[in-house]
């Protein structure tokens, strides 16, 4: 769904992929694992529990974890306060659940208990992130496991199946109503001769464009952290990557950024877009064109079979070739899934080959101390001979100045 069609189904509908696409996604799994010769693997990476069962949760000191075996079995481990949570998603898996944390027994026991015997004796693959402590008591809990470090849930979710790359088209829509919801707002402004829109009262009134679309028009809303919303920031605040909407109210003659996303179904989009309002100064028209023409030679890198770290040095190339290289703060994008940040990382280090499936950003960016910062994004979908942008808010500077 694109921003410039007649819109979304008139009937909500419900955003929650169905039990035959998770048991797609939990094959996928299994083979890796079974390749990799495991006889299962656990996570308690949030992102990983969403992704292989459906169920979206607020992580806190209780463990929730996942264990996906060979087997064909699915295990999902959650606090007794989450069961009734769980079974309203309607996660596939089965659930067990423990009474409490710390509780007076450790919660992977009832983890052990619901593992198949080949579970509690082979090669159990681990994902990284998991804590020390918990590694700790699932090893307890399953003393006869050889525990192996993996990646394999991470590098699975790269390629998306065509239902995730719906619920990202979705999401996308909405990111693009959202930047023109902002720019309404200021136009508005202008218009009425009222004082311009702060920082925060743009950032409020984004998100909320944004949920209150989801909830319009979706029945069943995946709600993630954050549904909707995102970054405001103008002046010399925007020279700051990642500053956070402050009280600073937007003056004729700012550059300001909106640098916006929303989640649907718990798959993630990013759109961002750098405005000046009023007429550009000479110095504006040339930070702003770099980037954006960074950007367009970024679209055409992000490519199948491209790695990631030739994607980085293509688009980023620009900047620097026109002398701007000093004012670069990051590399040009990342990957896109049920996390906003995720891998692969279009930078340098990373040489993953691009694939057809996966959603990356591309997002270069300079920051002016001082000044301002200048930060085009879309969220790009690999296809089978280039790349799309799933975002389509208009990207050049004429179309992203605001007269005053």
């Amino acid at each position: 769904m694109r921003a410039e069609s007649t819109g979304p189904d008139p009937a909500p509908r419900t955003t929650r992929l169905p039990a035959e696409v998770l048991d797609r996604l939990q094959d996928r799994v299994r083979a890796r694992a079974a390749a990799a010769g495991l006889v299962a693997v656990l996570t308690d990476d949030p992102g990983d529990v969403a992704y292989l069962t459906g169920f979206f949760h607020h992580p806190c000191e209780r463990p929730v974890a996942a264990l996906v075996g060979t087997d064909g079995s699915t295990v999902l481990l959650v606090p007794e306060l989450e069961r009734q949570h769980a079974e309203e998603q309607h996660a596939r898996a089965e659930i067990v659940s423990y009474a409490e944390y710390p509780g007076l027994a450790s919660p992977f026991a009832v983890l052990a208990r619901a593992a198949g015997a080949a579970v509690r004796t082979g090669r159990v693959g681990v994902t990284t992130a998991i804590t020390q402590h918990r590694l700790a008591l699932a090893a307890t809990a399953l003393p006869q496991v050889d525990w192996v470090p993996t990646d394999l849930v991470e590098r699975a979710r790269y390629v998306k199946l065509p239902e995730e790359v719906a619920l990202h088209r979705e999401a996308a829509r909405i990111t693009d109503l959202m930047l023109a919801a902002g720019i309404a707002l200021l136009t508005e402004a202008v218009h009425d001769g009222r004082p311009l829109p702060s920082e925060q009262e743009l950032a409020a009134h984004v998100t909320r464009t944004g949920t209150a679309t989801m909830y319009a028009e979706h029945a069943d809303v995946v709600v993630v952290s954050p549904l909707a919303g995102g970054l405001v920031y103008g002046g010399a605040n925007s020279a700051i990557p990642h500053g956070l909407p402050s009280g600073y109210r937007l003056r004729p003659g700012d550059t300001f950024m909106l640098s916006l996303g929303c989640a649907v179904g718990g798959r993630f989009v990013e759109g961002e877009r750098t405005f000046v309002l009023g007429e550009p100064t000479a110095e504006q028209r040339r930070f702003h064109d770099a980037v954006r023409d960074a950007q367009a030679e970024g679209a055409r890198a992000i490519a199948p079979g491209v790695r990631c770290a030739d994607s980085n040095a293509r688009c980023l190339a620009v900047i620097r070739d026109r002398g701007l290289g000093g004012y670069l703060r990051h590399r040009q994008g990342h990957g896109i899934g049920v996390g906003m940040h995720e891998p692969p990382w279009l930078e340098d280090g990373d040489p993953t080959p691009l694939e057809p499936g996966m959603v990356v950003s591309n997002e270069p960016g300079i920051y002016v101390p001082g000044h301002a910062g200048y930060r085009i994004s879309d969220s790009m979908l690999v296809t089978e001979d280039g790349s799309e942008p799933l975002t389509s808010f208009p990207r050049g500077l004429d179309a992203c100045t605001v007269p005053v």
